[in-house]
């Protein structure tokens, strides 16, 4: 079974897009044990380095950053607005926790108008961001004492266990960290045939940015991105709208909306999961993109690239869930695929 106590101290450290310092430092106590080397290149990406038999380079990218917003006004009653860092479906804000990180760490709630209030035409509106405000409780000079304009603000959840699957805000992409840090862990002592880097990276959630710069910094040969995707498997939706299903294994990723994965590191995946018996779904995403396009793309010379999914459901909400037994098949997988890429026939065919 996966170690739940290290995955929900991963996804409760707080880390909104360019403020991942708190995780970042978290994992370099974690990992720096695990690997041969380790570095924090200027945009803040964790690069951990494990060598390999032969001098190429497979990069595995995890992003560190979760959704969350940056302060932008307090206003003469003291509450406070923001902007968003990453993707939010406003609907799902209503009345939910967060925390402002300003020089101690703020709680507060996401208010908007109630709905005894509402005109009948409000009331079958979808809100907006900007119909959102943070009641800290406190009036304009305390808050201002503690908080001001560029603080990071991330949500206030912890992380629970529900039946076969975990409940926790930021399993996008802390369940990704979480796997990243298992496999390094499970290969501490084990041969691999390329120099491994496996990178923590930064601000994906607002456009594969800390992928981008290491990407082009690493050059790898092979390149594996580590994230979430959708789980469409709940009532209202379609067999063909599901994208994958929890509980039915590691996704290994085809296309989503910024890259078509190497039909190479596809059709490896498939090979070398169902000779080792894990098992995987396919996945295709019709939008949203992940790292698995900064390292296909920004490399001087390219890189053989595909993707491992975490079936995730309520993605991009207050709270996000995914399968034990999907994590775990996650990372028997990226374990196989980085232990046998010496064995596997690359040319084009």
């Amino acid at each position: 079974m996966i170690n739940i106590p290290l995955l929900k101290k991963i996804c409760k450290i707080p880390g909104a897009p360019g403020f991942e310092q708190a995780v970042r430092a978290f994992l370099i106590k974690e990992v720096t044990p695990l690997v041969d080397e380790i570095s924090i290149d200027a945009m803040g990406n964790l690069i951990a380095v494990k060598k390999g038999k032969e001098p190429k380079k497979a990069m595995v990218a995890a992003h560190m950053d979760e959704i969350g917003f940056i302060v932008t006004h307090v206003d003469e009653e003291g509450f406070v607005r923001f902007h968003t860092l990453g993707g939010f479906d406003p609907k799902t804000l209503t009345a939910q926790r967060v925390i402002i990180h300003g020089k101690k760490d703020v709680m507060g709630v996401m208010g908007s108008k109630p709905i005894h209030l509402m005109k009948p035409e409000e009331r079958s509106k979808a809100p907006h961001i900007q119909d959102y405000f943070i009641d800290t409780g406190m009036p304009k000079k305390q808050v201002e004492a503690l908080v001001e304009v560029g603080n990071p603000i991330t949500r206030e959840r912890d992380l629970i266990e529900m039946g076969d699957c975990v409940n926790s805000k930021s399993l996008d992409n802390r369940v990704s960290v979480f796997i990243l840090v298992e496999v390094l862990r499970a290969l501490q002592k084990k041969k691999v045939p390329y120099d491994l880097y496996g990178v923590f990276t930064v601000q994906e959630e607002v456009g594969l940015r800390g992928a981008i710069s290491s990407a082009h910094l690493i050059d790898p040969d092979f390149g594996f991105g580590l994230d979430t995707t959708i789980a469409f498997d709940v009532p209202g939706s379609n067999p063909h709208e599901k994208v994958t299903k929890l509980g039915k294994g590691a996704a290994i990723k085809i296309m989503d909306g910024s890259a078509i994965s190497d039909y190479r590191m596809v059709n490896y995946l498939k090979e070398i999961g169902t000779k080792k018996k894990i098992k995987w779904q396919p996945e295709i995403l019709p939008a949203g993109g992940t790292d698995t396009a900064a390292i296909q793309r920004y490399g001087k010379h390219g890189a053989i690239t595909g993707a491992i999914s975490v079936p995730t459901r309520h993605i991009h909400q207050s709270i996000e869930m995914v399968h034990k037994k999907d994590v775990e098949n996650c990372i028997q997988l990226l374990k196989a695929g980085l232990t046998n890429l010496d064995k596997f026939d690359w040319t084009f065919k």
